[in-house]
């Protein structure tokens, strides 16, 4: 009987809720032993040129081994861009030279026996910095009035100019059109970024916390010269990544650099203040919608412009328009979809992936757009959007933005979720309470999604599975779990195929001297690609032990039989003769009996879903209050529910967390104004109900287990969901929009504009 689809407790939990994870921070390898410690002097200034830098006190602090600056760094290159079409003189260099472009941004480097010591030095550093205007909105970006890099001429970063045609709007009896702000926010994860680097002869060894640790391989490769021997890459357990951990930052990729000026290894682990304002960011949309479409309800035509904000250097962050295209006209068959955007330079934190990566943006753009249109129309919202739904026999579908949606059925989602809401009952109870002139209004929020994973171009990913000579198992991927389950679910993928006892299974991964290759962990793309890479080579494995086992029983290898249950092998119809998995692995030879794989997608797949939120919202106050959460979120099949909940209760609460409070925040000089959880507003369970989750599977053909991904669904449908229901709360008020996030100040802002 096949254990996939079953609810299979998580076999990491054990270690992580006893003895605890083993993080960079807590690493004790022999290679790191006599290790010095590393503390970055930041920039207190959004924008300047940097006149001089005073490190002489610094240097003799007690315990310092060494003090560097950007000068002292010679021809060590700036980092390697995240994608080719990004200008490579927006490019950040290890430490600032010559001008400084964030607050945040590292200035020097302190080397000293203790993190102690480091840290007190680097307060002894004097950067004398010529202040320059900062640049902070796209308009003044745009203006060129001030530029971040002088030598480009430019602040843009990217520019996808279609065009407009204002033709497609001409025959539509309504149009409405309207600016939304989808806001900066923090990745927060709960271990901030640590790495330790060490040469290990020739060789560089380091290690770090990333979801992607052959992609840092690749990064060191490029800054320092070195050949694919020439560097090992270790990702311990990683507490949390949700998109700023794919990439390698500069204070970890300079770390080689200060150990072999050092001649010890060296360690840096950042503060929740430094990690606040230095890593990478997430979201940061400038949006103007336009839509038109008939007095029924039928969309015709739609156009989404927009400025992303990329942060002082051109990181991951300035290609997610790209995102944000493909995914632009979401679940809606309208024949008529406009896409414009530009990523400009900002004295700001870099912008890079965070949960979604530009689809939540699409997704928040368009259902905006339609909640607006419904009002326009005096309709129901719902009953707008089921209206415009690609209808479930129309796939694989291509958009007018070019994506092919794989398979979907996105009016049963939307039906699942009402059905599951009442949503009927939800509308009455609103309508009494109007009526009322209840100060505590209720709101409802819905939202229909569809998002790309594995995307844009799918890609590939690495498994090896090898069967030992004493019967167990161990599985390498080249995926590298920060939270997910992967010790689970690719043990379960192994288990299932070969009949061998999870607890006898071992998962390998974040090592890149173990794993022969590897892509990394985001973009939802773990067990499509990943897991279907162990599911192929346990396949090739039990290819090659039923010929092993054919020899051993003296039958055709047609004729052997696997039982799962007891883990051996017999001659069909006659199972009291049989070879056990250590008999065929031992006859393989020492290494036992192993097969290796690359399962590549031909094309990303497109999870689904319908989310409804309702709000109290106190229109006295301002103050919000998420009573409910109902969502259904198709991921295709289902491997083990319990690992699917888990990834969608996280993704729900991030998603609820960017509509009602989280939000980086700039003064006009470019200082941090959230620069620690005190200010910045991250979600707890405090502030959440007991999500209500709808079942719903439907399995996409791109790959053999037909799972799609789901880490980021529901952070791409809450989102809306509540946003939307906070607005539906206001509306008798005369509240046509809010902005993220919904906070009470902006509540209570919006309610008295529209009194007055």
């Amino acid at each position: 009987m096949s254990i996939l689809g079953n609810r299979v407790l998580r076999s990491e939990d054990p270690k992580f809720l006893t003895v605890g994870g083993t993080y960079v921070a807590d690493v004790r390898d022999p290679l790191l032993d006599g290790a010095l410690h590393v503390a970055y002097v930041r920039s207190m200034a959004a924008h300047g040129t940097i006149a001089g830098i005073d490190v002489d006190e610094a240097r003799n602090a007690p315990g310092v081994v060494a003090v560097f600056t950007g000068e002292d760094l010679g021809d060590l290159p700036s980092m390697p861009l995240a994608v080719p079409l990004l200008n490579p003189q927006h490019a950040q260099p290890a430490l600032a030279q010559g001008k400084v472009r964030f607050v945040g941004e590292a200035i020097a480097a302190i080397v000293a026996e203790t993190p102690t010591a480091a840290a007190d030095a680097a307060e002894l550093v004097w950067a004398d910095i010529d202040f320059l205007p900062a640049v902070l909105t796209p308009e003044d970006a745009l203006s060129g009035d001030t530029l971040l890099f002088e030598e480009s001429g430019t602040n843009a970063a990217i520019e996808l100019l279609f065009g407009e045609d204002d033709a497609a709007f001409e025959g539509c009896e309504v149009v409405i059109e309207h600016d939304f702000l989808n806001q900066r926010v923090a990745g927060c994860p709960l271990e901030v970024r640590s790495a330790a680097a060490t040469w290990d002869g020739e060789r560089l060894v380091h290690f770090g916390s990333t979801q992607a640790p052959h992609g840092v391989k690749a990064t060191l490769q490029a800054v320092y010269g070195l050949d694919e021997a020439g560097v090992r890459v270790v990702a311990p357990d990683v507490g949390g990544g949700f998109g700023p951990k794919i990439g390698a930052y500069p204070e970890e990729v300079l770390l080689g650099w200060l150990s072999r000026q050092v001649g010890r290894p060296v360690r840096w682990t950042e503060t929740r203040s430094e990690n606040m304002v230095a890593m990478g960011q997430g979201r940061g949309q400038w949006q103007s919608i336009k839509l038109g479409g008939t007095r029924d309800g039928k969309v015709t035509a739609y156009r989404l412009n927009l400025t992303q904000d990329a942060g002082a250097y051109a990181a991951l962050g300035a290609f997610l328009p790209f995102m944000t295209r493909v995914m632009a006209s979401g679940v809606y068959d309208i024949p008529n979809v406009q896409f414009n955007a530009r990523s400009v330079l900002t004295n700001t934190t870099p912008i890079v992936a965070y949960r979604g990566a530009g689809r939540p943006e699409a997704t928040a753009a368009i259902e905006r757009a339609m909640d607006l249109y419904a009002a326009e129309l005096g309709m129901d919202p719902a009953e707008v959007r089921r209206r415009n739904l690609i209808a479930s026999d129309d796939f694989p579908r291509t958009t007018p933005t070019d994506a092919v949606y794989d398979v979907g059925d996105y009016e049963r989602s939307l039906d699942l979720a009402l059905e599951a809401a009442g949503y009927t009952e939800l509308r009455a109870e609103q309508s009494r309470r109007r009526d009322a002139g209840d100060p505590v209004q209720l709101g409802i929020g819905v939202s229909v999604y569809v998002e790309v994973t594995a995307g844009p171009q799918a890609g590939e990913e690495f498994g090896r599975v090898v069967v030992h000579p004493d019967g167990s198992a161990t599985a390498y991927t080249g995926s590298s779990a920060h939270g997910q389950g992967h010790d689970t679910s690719f043990a379960m993928l192994v288990t299932d195929t070969l009949g061998i006892p999870m607890e006898q299974v071992t998962i390998k991964h974040g090592d890149t001297d173990e794993v022969a290759r590897g892509v990394g962990t985001f973009g939802s793309r773990s067990l499509q690609l990943g897991g279907s890479a162990i599911f192929q080579a346990s396949g090739q494995v039990l290819d090659k032990a039923r010929e092993i086992a054919a020899d051993l029983l003296e039958a055709d290898p047609a004729d052997i039989e696997l039982d799962r249950a007891g883990g051996a092998f017999h001659v069909q119809g006659t199972p009291a003769v049989s070879r056990s998995w250590a008999d065929v692995a031992s006859a393989a030879g020492e290494g036992g009996l192993e097969a290796e794989t690359d399962f590549k997608a031909d094309s990303p797949t497109f999870p689904f879903g319908a989310h409804v939120a309702v709000v109290e919202v106190d229109t006295e106050t301002g103050l919000v209050r998420l009573q409910r959460m109902i969502t259904c979120d198709d991921a295709g099949t289902i491997l083990n529910p319990m690992l699917v909940e888990g990834q969608r209760h996280g993704g729900i609460a991030q998603g609820v967390a960017q509509a009602l409070y989280e939000w980086v925040r700039y003064d006009e000089d470019g200082n941090p104004q959230t620069a620690n959880l005190a200010d910045y507003t991250m979600i707890s369970a405090a502030e959440l109900p007991s999500f209500e989750l709808v079942s719903m599977e439907t399995a996409t053909p791109l790959n053999p287990l037909g799972a799609k991904g789901i880490g980021e669904s529901g952070t791409i449908g809450s989102t809306p969901a509540v946003q939307s229901a906070v607005c539906d709360a206001l509306s008798p008020l005369g509240v046509r929009h809010v902005d993220m996030p919904c906070t009470p100040e902006r509540v209570w802002d919006a309610i008295a504009a529209a009194r007055s």
